[in-house]
């Protein structure tokens, strides 16, 4: 596997010459500060990979390259903001990345109810807990119509859950619930975000799922054409929250996105941890019937617990077989003749660096931990598969 790691861009808490010391050969990055929708211009792309190259490491994978609010809802102005994603396209070609990742969700890219849980051992993680989201959305948000999303006894134990919390601690979980909104550092108040809800109003899952081919028709043949691989992002949490759609939660989700456009370029980006936050999703399945379109590796495992509770856990530990899905990855790549790239998704936040400034599961320990311990199951695999143990 084509070892990375993730990087911010220049305001990153994290340098690439820290990147670069972890040993992998390239970063996974994007234009962060290009306005989603607006072009990505050459000049920009060739700026972005001097940078990095100066250090010694290559641009790998673009992650991510966004998707317009109007292209989801297929509304407003969303057939500029196609065209602009082709002309995108053509501009990364042009500059010899080949890898783009991108996701469909809704408004919200990634939902969390903790980003600082505390493990046993010291360590800090990622938490989503049922209760405390509940109690977001219908006591602190107070999204119109949200009491018909959840059972009784669900509201009964939100409420509980919310009882217990000081004034302080509701503000956090406001703001660390919507920390998958673009530009979420600025102060977003109930009302704001009620109105980015608004607009996807009579947007169900089917409607958002058509509204997903007609774009895949409209770049995947490009992006084909042009030598590029477009890897969708599963959706996290895979379940509906604020009563958004969410369509590439599953096997049978990806079985349509896939067919959708029969191109290799049309492909998944496979996500240990946001697929395996899925019960009902069987991740060495999902890699052996989709394993020729799958472009890039997120690995990262999640522990399910009791009653809609999950965490980020050691990319070793939790839920996810990860030695079977390295097994399988190590064949696919064999039978492909290709190395896949691969970043250590998420990362616990060790005391040493509790001072810095990290985007959550980005620390550098956390995730150096979790590459050197994927890194270690890869090169023992393929000893024993050279020399047939």
């Amino acid at each position: 596997m084509q070892q990375t790691m993730r990087w911010y861009g220049p305001h990153d808490g994290v340098s690439l010459e820290e990147i670069k010391q972890a040993g992998v050969s390239g970063v996974v990055t994007a234009l962060h500060e290009v306005p989603v929708g607006d072009v990505w211009t050459v000049e920009a792309i060739r700026e972005r990979q001097a940078l990095i190259h100066e250090p010694g490491l290559e641009w790998t994978v673009i992650e991510s390259l966004p998707v317009h609010e109007d292209i989801k809802r297929k509304s407003g102005n969303y057939k500029a903001y196609i065209e602009n994603y082709r002309k995108s396209l053509e501009n990364i070609a042009a500059c010899g990345l080949k890898v783009v990742t991108y996701n469909f969700m809704p408004v919200l890219d990634w939902v969390r109810t903790n980003t600082m849980f505390i493990n046993a051992d010291g360590t800090k993680t990622l938490r989503f807990e049922k209760d405390a989201f509940i109690y977001f959305d219908l006591f602190l948000l107070q999204r119109p119509g949200a009491e018909n999303d959840y059972s009784e006894d669900e509201k009964e134990s939100a409420a509980a859950y919310g009882k217990q919390l000081s004034e302080e601690e509701k503000q956090s979980l406001f703001h660390t619930v919507l920390l998958g909104l673009p530009g979420s550092k600025e102060n977003f108040t109930p009302e704001k975000v009620l109105n980015l809800l608004k607009d996807y109003e009579g947007i169900d899952d089917t409607k958002l799922r058509e509204n997903l081919c007609f774009f895949l028709n409209e770049v995947a043949p490009l992006a084909e054409e042009l030598g590029l691989k477009l890897a969708i992002h599963p959706d996290d949490p895979p379940f509906s929250v604020l009563g958004l759609p969410r369509i590439v939660c599953s096997e049978k989700d990806i079985d349509t996105i896939l067919k959708a456009v029969p191109v290799n370029a049309n492909g998944l980006c496979y996500c240990t941890g946001s697929l395996g936050a899925n019960p009902d999703n069987d991740l060495v399945s999902i890699l052996e019937k989709h394993g020729d379109r799958i472009h890039f590796l997120h690995l990262r495992s999640v522990a399910k617990e009791r009653n809609g509770i999950f965490k980020e856990a050691e990319h070793l530990g939790g839920d996810a077989p990860m030695e079977a899905i390295v097994h399988n990855i190590l064949q696919l790549m064999n039978k492909r003749n290709i190395s896949l790239p691969m970043r250590p998704d998420h990362g616990a936040l060790f005391t040493l660096e509790k001072e810095r400034e990290h985007f959550s599961g980005y620390s550098l320990i956390g995730r150096l931990k979790g590459l050197a311990e994927i890194r270690g199951l890869e090169q023992g695999m393929i000893y024993a598969m050279n020399h047939k143990l």
